[in-house]
């Protein structure tokens, strides 16, 4: 791990040089890969486009730095650990060699069902070894994985097989959640009535009856029975595509954000390693969904490139009771963890009781994502799971971004609090103004831009590079704008202020106000709606819908409750508004642009400063308003 960096004096030596010759000093960095061709040129790139490419016309296999180049060394450390949904049930290890025979097996299963190198494979998956397994198999023959998160409802998961075009669906019968048992197949089968696909690989997992479609479904077991179990890793060219990954936006339809081999491999691992001060032998766990780009980057690809033990879990954090991670954490001697604010507030409410019967001694760095941490939070982290002796790295990331860019380096850079601090070397920050004016120096305030690329950064929107160019290119000419306010303090510390445009936070899950009220416009009665953001103490943003009805023969608790419902059929119970406000009208300027500030100012309950209301169509509205607010 020569790229290791060990002191803060280090991370600054680093730094400067990433900047002074970044081509050079991404180039020190890729070379401890295997590659099965050399670059021609570092980087090629141009913002107006977008075009940006990495390790032009390299060659390589992504599994190849995974599964071969382990093998020999540490063939027998384990690779993934898993700790099922339920404690009684006996989790797994798998070493990194076991981890090669299984993905080689899926490959040639996936090859026998016609699935070939550029094809588009969706996985709708609980969070099993055999998630990982698939998403390893796709890269391993060249398929591009786009994993849909296995809490998406049947239209979310039909809009996504359609929008890629998916020719298979990787999923499970079920999937245990706390004490439920969900009905996965029940939900693939329902999107494939819109959105067909050739081939369904379907994953034993609860054994309950599903429906088996003659040709088309196949069972995981069946399907890798008697199957060799080595395999010839496709040759990738630098730049294809490794996976597409959708996110909200801020209109209705979601961006499937491209991100491809070569440079994706390159920063995972870098950050990884960096930012978690990984030492060989750890045991690290990151909780989140390999659903979410967390899980893609620093479950699966970083840890395993690294040759880390990644652990994996099934469950929630409060079943079968709130002391569960603590439990996992004991049972594993777990050194490091990485989880969202979100769930350190939800278990901070069961106080420290739930900690005390479990031995935390074995962890050395604690990790926060998805959104920014609030101090309280924070402090409770540090002193009751950490004893006031593990740094926390609270990581500022993106989807689009691939892996993080803003983060202390545990145990390197001193911590501040609800502070993301430093860039990593190679990432180049600006804060500009409204006007796309960059803001030098310290103590300022602003959007937060790159101006420079990074190895692993999004190379398009699937099938509309138009909308890639639009949403991150061209609201400041020659910069990628994460959408993000910022601010930088006096001692270059950056934190985070939350995001500038329509997308809603809700438990580190960006959600697109667009995509909610597009969901909540279908109930039949509703007439029109507006959402916005509020603060909730335990997911950081709630979402507060705004909605004229057609009352009907209705109560509004029946209507409220027949809207959420709509909402989760339509999106998912992750999208389920927490407070729905029947209204009258809504705020609208003469144009007809609705005056989301006031909005979201009511929602927050902060009235007393409401801004000029003046070229409002109908001023007496937002006093309405305000009076029926939740």
């Amino acid at each position: 791990m020569s790229d290791r960096l060990h002191t803060l004096s280090g991370y600054f030596h680093e730094y400067q040089k990433s900047v002074a010759q970044p081509e050079e000093f991404w180039a020190r960095i890729a070379d401890s890969f295997h590659w099965k061709k050399r670059w021609d040129k570092v980087l090629d790139w141009n913002f107006d486009e977008p075009n940006v490419n990495w390790f032009v016309k390299g060659k390589l296999n992504i599994t190849e730095n995974i599964l071969e180049r382990h093998l020999f060394t540490i063939g027998d450390r384990p690779a993934i650990i898993w700790e099922p949904n339920d404690p009684s049930e006996e989790g797994r290890t798998i070493t990194y060699r076991e981890l090669y025979h299984e993905v080689c097996k899926f490959s040639n299963a996936l090859k026998a069902k016609g699935i070939q190198k550029g094809d588009k494979v969706i996985i709708y998956m609980p969070m099993v070894p055999e998630a990982a397994i698939a998403m390893l198999a796709c890269a391993r023959i060249g398929a591009v994985h786009s994993v849909v998160f296995a809490g998406f409802s049947s239209s979310a998961l039909s809009d996504r097989i359609i929008d890629c075009g998916a020719k298979a669906v990787l999923t499970s019968d079920g999937n245990f959640r706390g004490n439920k048992k969900i009905a996965v197949k029940a939900v693939v089968d329902e999107a494939l009535e819109k959105a067909p696909v050739d081939t369904v690989i379907v994953y034993q997992r609860t054994r309950q009856d599903v429906i088996m479609k003659e040709g088309r479904d196949h069972w995981w077991h069946d399907v890798i029975d008697g199957i060799a179990d080595t395999n010839k890793a496709e040759e990738m060219d630098s730049e294809d595509m490794l996976f597409i990954l959708y996110t909200s936006g801020s209109t209705g339809k979601p961006k499937g954000v491209v991100h491809t081999t070569g440079g994706y491999m390159v920063y995972t691992k870098y950050s990884f390693e960096n930012v978690f001060q990984y030492s060989p032998g750890d045991v690290y766990w990151c909780t989140a969904d390999i659903g979410w780009i967390t899980g893609h980057s620093y479950i699966v690809y970083g840890p395993l490139l690294s040759g880390a033990t990644s652990l994996m879990f099934e469950g929630v954090p409060t079943f079968p009771d709130a002391g569960r991670f603590w439990a996992v954490v004991e049972k594993y001697k777990v050194n490091t963890f990485y989880t969202a604010p979100t769930a350190i507030r939800a278990l901070q409410a069961y106080g420290t009781d739930p900690i005390e019967p479990y031995d935390l001694s074995s962890l050395k760095v604690l990790g926060s994502v998805g959104e920014p941490i609030n101090e309280e939070a924070w402090h409770w982290y540090h002193t009751h799971v950490g004893k006031s002796k593990c740094p926390i790295v609270d990581t500022w990331w993106q989807t689009e971004t691939g892996g993080i860019m803003v983060s202390p380096l545990a145990g390197i850079t001193p911590t501040k609090p609800a502070y993301a601090t430093l860039p990593l070397p190679g990432v180049q920050l600006c804060i500009v103004d409204a006007e796309g004016k960059e803001l030098k120096g310290n103590s300022v305030e602003g959007n937060l831009c790159v101006k420079f690329p990074w190895p692993s950064m999004i190379r398009t929107t699937y099938g509309d590079h138009d909308r890639c160019k639009q949403t991150y290119f061209s609201t400041y000419k020659g910069m990628y704008f994460t959408g993000d306010g910022v601010k930088r303090d006096h001692d270059g510390y950056y934190r985070i202020l939350g995001r500038v445009d329509d997308v809603i936070n809700v438990s580190g899950h960006r959600m697109g106000t667009a995509e909610v009220e597009n969901a909540i416009n279908e109930h039949p009665l509703v007439i029109e709606s507006a959402v916005v953001g509020f603060p909730h103490e335990v997911k950081g943003q709630g979402i507060y819908a705004y909605v004229i009805c057609d009352m009907k023969n209705r109560t509004e608790e029946n209507l409220t409750n027949e809207i959420k419902d709509t909402v989760s059929k339509i999106i998912g119970p992750i999208a389920k508004p927490d407070k729905v406000q029947i209204v009258s009208g809504l705020p609208k300027t003469r144009s007809g642009k609705i005056m989301r500030r006031i909005l979201r100012k009511v929602a927050e309950g902060s009235v007393e400063n409401l801004g000029d209301t003046s070229t409002l169509l109908d001023p007496e509205v937002v006093e309405q308003i305000i009076a029926g607010r939740k």
